[in-house]
């Protein structure tokens, strides 16, 4: 059996131009992210630097335009001196973030390196937990000014002639987390962060910084620490941070699937706060979102090693299955459908920590079912968002009412000639009957219909069966004209990708 959608995509209805900066991802000192996972000298595919070249390969094909880093919570207790210079020279620490011992053989230099190798651009991150303005001005000077200064030549002598000239730069990390390494009050992040933006953009003008929103929609510090805070930052930050995860732990699928709608309603709330304080300060500028920190997320809680200060133990190694791998769709359709006003995103985190990339030490690579539409949403999400006008049957669940079993978008590439459709299929047993109306295009014909999906919602890829999910191209959509239609499987993503024909 199969129920009937409607999309229709006019090529005049345009909400924003892409930010390729939103399929962004994030790489924190936590777990096996670093060590084990881009890092490990020795292992067969690594390079004379020691990072693992299975890795890199399976980065690239991402398109990662912008990686955060070195964290999370890890920053609020981090001294940035202790990573670089030469590596026999390097202290081991106690880390207090995630309780193991940093042996510092991956800084800035290193992570810069290997971020080159990526092809991907660096979201730096400063400490404003245990240290601050001082700190924060050295590293951009060590980073970006050219020569001439104690700090820059201090880069030089490291064997960095040129500096990284990292643009985009986070003032800190959920500061409002009891958690938190010098946890703060609304009040003492939003001074602190301000002195410390100014101090930055006076080393280097041309910074993007982003202050710290609250840890979540949950806190209750929420809402009012996004106002309290921009109201002390709003002259001297670009965007505002938002972290946010999704599990379920309770079982209940058809809730699960609907987590992209408290997705959207988080970044409304936000983007709301953003636009009071500007009335507020009758300011014209407009401040963006820098969803920094988002995915499934199954074992939160478990938050510490379980053996102190070991190094790089395994930690957040979740497994994913296929309705994960539909969340995260849903979740990267929620983006694209804010983007104009979402300019950055990073899926947290890359590899091995709750990751779409899962590594053995020593051993094996193999790739998540997450991997797959986040992969198709850096590839073929290129160019402008259009708005798209939806009919669909819905259904309410525990958390949630009139969700829609269709959750799609649609990209126009015009370089390309391209219009790409996003699309879920959030029923679990029945197939949806997709109908496209592209008129405004004049006509098109059906390049490709990717789906990812799987009789068994629980099914996942493992390191003893990495192809058990997999995305295939037997998808049927067909053109008719300006006419599209095609058949989504049951609880599926789907990638139909249009040529613009005129």
């Amino acid at each position: 059996m199969s129920i009937q959608s409607k999309m229709i995509v006019d090529k005049d209805f345009k909400l924003a131009e892409v930010d390729p900066r939103l399929y962004g991802s994030f790489i924190e000192h936590l777990g096996r992210a670093v060590y084990g996972g881009i890092y490990e000298p020795g292992h067969p595919t690594a390079d004379a630097n020691g990072f693992r070249g299975d890795a890199l390969q399976a980065i690239r094909a991402l398109r990662v335009p912008i990686i955060r880093y070195p964290g999370g919570n890890f920053v609020s207790g981090y001294n940035w001196e202790d990573g670089v210079g030469p590596k026999e020279n390097r202290k081991r620490s106690l880390e207090l973030a995630w309780w193991t011992t940093e042996t510092n053989q991956v800084g800035t230099n290193e992570f810069a390196d290997w971020a080159k190798l990526a092809g991907s651009e660096v979201m730096m991150a400063v400490n404003l937990g245990t240290r601050g303005i001082d700190a924060a001005r050295n590293l951009v000077e060590y980073c970006n000014h050219p020569s001439g200064s104690y700090w820059s030549d201090l880069r030089i002598s490291h064997g960095y002639q040129a500096p990284h000239n990292f643009r985009t730069w986070c003032l800190g990390n959920e500061m409002d987390g009891p958690w938190q390494i010098g946890a703060k009050t609304a009040v003492e992040y939003g001074r602190l962060a301000n002195e410390t933006a100014k101090a930055m953009r006076w080393v280097d003008p041309s910074l993007e910084l982003v202050a710290c929103g609250s840890s979540g929609s949950s806190m209750s510090t929420f809402a009012e620490w996004e106002a309290t805070v921009l109201d002390l930052t709003y002259d001297n930050v670009d965007f505002l941070s938002l972290h946010t995860y999704y599990n379920n732990n309770n079982g209940d699928t058809a809730n699960f699937l609907a987590s992209s709608l408290d997705m959207d309603q988080f970044i409304d709330s936000v983007a709301a706060v953003c636009d009071y304080i500007k009335a507020k300060k009758k300011s014209k500028k407009k401040i963006y979102l820098s969803l920094d920190e988002w995915n499934v997320w199954k074992t939160q809680g478990t938050s510490r090693a379980q053996q102190h200060w070991e190094i790089a133990p395994p930690e957040f190694e979740d497994v994913y299955n296929l309705e994960d791998a539909l969340v995260v769709g849903c979740c990267l359709i929620s983006l694209l459908k804010h983007a104009d006003r979402v300019k950055m995103a990073c899926i947290a985190q890359l590899i091995n920590v709750i990751a779409p990339i899962m590594t053995e030490n020593g051993g094996p690579l193999w790739l998540q079912t997450t991997y797959y539409p986040y992969m198709h949403a850096s590839i073929y999400g290129r160019g402008t968002v259009l708005h798209p006008l939806i009919t669909s049957p819905k259904y309410d669940s525990k958390d949630f009412t009139d969700v829609p079993y269709l959750e799609a978008v649609s990209v126009y590439n015009e370089e390309m000639n391209e219009v790409t459709v996003f699309a879920v299929n959030r029923h679990l047993r029945e197939g949806l009957e997709l109908t496209v109306d592209l008129r405004s295009f004049g006509t098109v014909e059906v390049i490709q219909h990717t789906i990812l999906e799987h009789e068994d919602l629980q099914a996942a890829n493992t390191r003893s069966n990495p192809a058990n999910v997999l995305p295939h191209n037997r998808g049927k959509a067909a053109a008719d004209g300006g006419r599209v239609s095609a058949l989504l499987p049951a609880a599926s993503w789907n990638v139909i990708r249009l040529r613009v024909n005129g």
